[in-house]
Formats: structure tokens, sequence, C-alpha cells
């Protein structure tokens, strides 16, 4: 069984207090959706161990899910990133591992959290209204954004890092609650090595190319 993140344990344990208390002091009927619900959280918060396979020439997709969007800017749309770059968007269903892993080897030298609105991960706009946490990592090779966007069920984001820390690739860095999306940022000189649709997994999916 894959381990179960810390951020489930207080779910968890309150569907399973529910449904004892229902089973033995109503009736079973009234426990099966808390027992249900506890199932869930445990799906839900499941951290798989994997094999990391860090190289310095690629940009490794930071979570499980399907690639949304690919954009490409001319002028600078990213304060951390300069010149012209891509955005890959990638949208977490609520039934993907919603831990999230380092794309690259790096030091964060930026890093920002924005507590806004709650619309559906889907949605365009999403990136610039819903609640955010943004991070930049920097190393002798490239510069990237992540960005953790919260969508409409998802009112929690979790970061276990801060300035200055120094990430390992595929290393975890924090989660979202219950469906959301993330935006990787990466500069011109990195390739897209993903298409829209395209599904992917945190840590193992290589989204970019760095070229020399």
């Amino acid at each position: 069984m894959a381990p179960i993140m810390s951020e489930g344990y207080p779910f968890i344990g309150t569907c399973a207090l529910l449904a004892v208390i229902l089973w033995f002091g109503t009736s079973p009927v009234f426990a099966v959706p808390f027992i249900v619900l506890m199932l869930y959280f445990t799906y839900f918060f499941r951290n798989p161990p994997r094999h990391i396979e860090r190289s310095k020439d690629v940009v490794l997709s930071p979570a499980d899910g399907t690639v949304q969007e690919i954009v490409h800017f001319d002028a600078d749309p990213d304060e951390f990133v300069e010149g012209p770059c891509n955005k890959v968007v990638i949208f977490m269903s609520v039934f993907n591992v919603h831990v999230n892993r380092s794309p690259i080897q790096g030091v964060i030298k930026l890093q920002k959290y924005f507590c806004g609105r709650f619309r559906p991960a889907y949605k365009d706009e999403v990136g610039f209204e819903n609640e955010h946490h943004l991070i930049g990592l920097e190393n002798d090779r490239v510069r990237i954004t992540v960005k953790q966007i919260a969508g409409i069920l998802a009112r929690r984001i979790v970061s276990y890092v801060t300035l200055d820390d120094k990430m390992e690739q595929g290393e975890l860095y924090g989660m979202i609650r219950f469906g959301s999306c993330l935006e990787v940022v990466m500069p011109e000189n990195v390739t897209v090595n993903v298409k829209k649709g395209e599904k992917v997994t945190g840590g193992k999916t290589i989204i970019g190319r760095i070229k020399d």
C-alpha cells in the first residue's frame, strides 16, 4: 500500500470515527457514506514510492495529470523567467496523485503566495484569480517557475519549502487538496517534450529538454 500523506490523517480519522459512531449508535446504513469517504481520502492522500531518474538535461513533470495547455510567449510574462518562454499547464483530477515534485535540481530564489478565488481549475484565468503558490527554481543552466493553483474543490495549498531551500530533482515540495492544476514556465532554451492532452507522471515524465 502506498504511504499516506500526513495531511490526510484528519480527514481519514474523522470519517472513521463517524462511521464507528453511526455503525454502533444507529444503523450500519448511515455509516456507509463515511466508510466510502474514508476509503476515498486514503486513496487521495496516497504518496506512491517512485524511483526518480535525475538528469541536469531535462525538466520533469511536477505532478500527475493531463497536459491541459501549452502556450508560447514572445515577451516576458514571468517575473523570474526572462525573455521568450513556454508555459505548460497540467490539470490534476480528484483521482490523480496530488503530491508535487521539483522539476529540476536547484535553489528556490522566488516564492510567492496569493490568496484568491476558487474557480474551476480548468478555466483559463485561474492562474491569475485563484489561490496559488509560486516558486522560482534556479541552477547553473536554467531558471523555471512552478505555480500550484487551487481549484473549486481545492481550498488549501500545502508547501514544505521556503526561500533559498536547495531542491533535488523529483523531491516532494508540496501538494494541493482535491483537484487543481500546476503551471510550469520554462525559458526558450528548454524544448517542450509533451503535447496537449498527454498524460504525465510526477517525477517521471520529461516535459522539457534543456538545450546547451
